[in-house]
């Protein structure tokens, strides 16, 4: 009880600013309707200016560093919020008031376990960044001392290393702990009273954004997912990722090699460089593609204030705290669905779709493939540059709620992005679609993952695993054979397997068994 009392006080205090700013229009936009706009209106609404996802924007940044973190997380999610809300919310940036210098060295040394002068040759107290879960300040490091030729000659001491030091916000862990707790309640009591939003399961959602924050206010994980990328892309000079000083990073702590460049949206600047602007957009076209198709590991949030250019034309990236996944199979079913969409298969492309899961087997494949015939067909025949991928992806998860399709996180993700580089795309030049810069490569990868002699290839490797498995195989079925003999399956209080399971172990293997020994009579033959 006293729990649902503070978490209305402090809604009723959310609500204000949210009237304040006049953000109730978001919510009206969607067609939400409740006593909590009632409650907006009752607390003196006022008109604000701009479009209603960007007054929703300037109230979630008032509200503070969970809401601004909620607000990015949910410019993924257009399916719900739909493309112009969710592109206003991808906009919203960490502007928030720095902490001091005297909490950041607290923080430094207590993680560290070391006295600031130890560990920096120089620290600038004004931080170059202040952002919702942490800021970043700029310093110099003492170089590792340089070994002579002449054995006898003292070592060389190199210059000092410049670095940027990326530290927590003093108690940020318990405020985001608060705010979720209410973020959950809210959820659960939309769960229970918006049957129309129950699809969407806002439970999950929550739990999707507070497991991401999670990961985001641990610096090792943002320092591992650098080096990871960093490792993807070694040899190739057109990306740049800082090098990670793990001496000096902890869990609220990440000490990096400082790097920079032209924003990747100042056109003026670019220019200014003598840089070429369709190679800048083709540089950063091919290593979207790589993160995304060859490695499966993508950087989760390139807007341009975390993506510069520097003087070689070469893309430079900070910030990984939120990275994007995708699994082979994955790749390999968006690759199928290119293949069908550019052929105008709709029936195959909605077949896709049932064999990854992502339609409930329920539901009519034919009117699944008349609804993408829908929505790809009016941009089929135009010319490329005025085609919006992002859009049609967005449009395309705009018929999940039609169709009772389960959310893929990982797609919406990539969907953002895509809807960040084109917006980037266009802002330097507005003719030019970046995807047909990197058309030749995903081509290309799809040829090599997706044709004939691939998908052979693939089905090799397939009956290889299989045929490895088969002396355990063979070894287990004969263990239950033994079993049956001497009475049957035996569950002792220590054996947490059902029999019910174990039924289904047995007949999975008895197929394995069956599988293999077709294998062996085609070989054989």
């Amino acid at each position: 009880m006293l729990l649902s009392l503070r978490m209305i006080a402090r809604l009723i205090g959310i609500l204000r600013v949210l009237a304040r700013h006049d953000a109730a229009a978001a919510f009206e936009s969607l067609g939400l309707r409740g006593w909590s706009l009632w409650l907006m209106e009752k607390l003196g609404r006022k008109r604000g200016k701009g479009r209603p996802g960007q007054r929703l924007a300037a109230a979630l940044t008032e509200l503070g560093p969970s809401f601004i973190k909620l607000g990015q997380s949910l410019s993924t999610r257009a399916d719900i919020l739909g493309e112009d809300l969710a592109r206003d919310l991808s906009a919203l940036q960490d502007q928030v008031p720095a902490f001091s210098f005297q909490e950041a060295k607290a923080a430094l040394e207590s993680e560290l376990g070391r006295p600031l002068d130890d560990l920096f040759v120089e620290l600038d107290e004004t931080p170059v960044s202040a952002a919702s879960i942490a800021q970043v300040h700029l310093g110099l490091v003492a170089g590792e001392p340089l070994q002579s030729e002449d054995d006898e000659q003292e070592p060389e001491t190199p210059e000092p290393r410049e670095v940027a030091v990326k530290i927590l916000r003093p108690g940020i862990e318990r405020a985001f702990e608060r705010d979720l707790r209410l973020f959950f309640w809210l959820a659960r009591l939309a769960e229970r009273t918006q049957t129309r939003l129950r699809r969407l399961k806002p439970v999950a959602v929550v739990q999707l954004f507070a497991d991401q924050v999670a990961l985001e206010m641990d610096l090792r994980y943002e320092a591992a997912g650098m080096s990871e990328i960093a490792e993807n892309f070694a040899g190739d000079d057109s990306y740049r990722v800082p090098s990670v000083d793990w001496q000096r990073t902890a869990q609220r702590v990440l000490t990096m090699s400082r790097v920079g460049g032209i924003p990747i949206d100042d056109r003026e600047a670019l220019l200014e460089a003598e840089l070429d602007l369709e190679e800048v957009l083709r540089t950063a076209a091919t290593v979207f593609f790589k993160q995304v198709f060859r490695d499966g590991l993508f950087h989760g949030d390139q807007h341009a204030g975390n993506m510069w250019i520097d003087r070689e034309g070469r893309v430079v990236a900070v910030d990984f705290g939120i990275l994007g996944r995708l699994d082979q199979e994955t790749r390999l079913v968006l690759a199928d669905m290119m293949i069908a969409t550019l052929r105008r298969d709709y029936h195959r492309l909605a077949e896709i779709q049932v064999q990854a899961g992502y339609l409930p087997s329920d539901r009519s494949l034919d009117t699944f493939a008349q609804a993408l015939r829908s929505v790809c067909e009016p941009i089929i025949d135009r010319p490329l540059q005025e085609i919006s991928f992002a859009k049609l992806l967005a449009q395309l998860f705009q018929l999940t709620e039609s169709f009772a399709m389960p959310v893929q996180p990982q797609l919406l993700l990539l969907q953002k992005n895509m809807m960040m580089a084109e917006g980037v795309s266009r802002s330097l030049s507005p003719d030019l679609n970046i995807w047909t810069l990197a058309q030749p490569l995903i081509e290309e990868w799809i040829f090599r993952n997706r044709s004939p002699a691939a998908r052979l290839r693939d089905n090799a490797r397939s009956m290889q695993k299989l045929l490895l498995r088969g002396p355990k195989v063979l070894g287990d079925i004969e263990a239950i054979a033994q079993e049956v003999r001497q009475g049957g399956l035996r569950l002792s209080a220590g054996n947490t397997e059902s029999g019910e399971a174990a039924a289904t172990r047995w007949l999975t293997y008895l197929a394995i068994l069956l599988s293999l020994t077709a294998i062996l009579v085609v070989l054989l033959d």
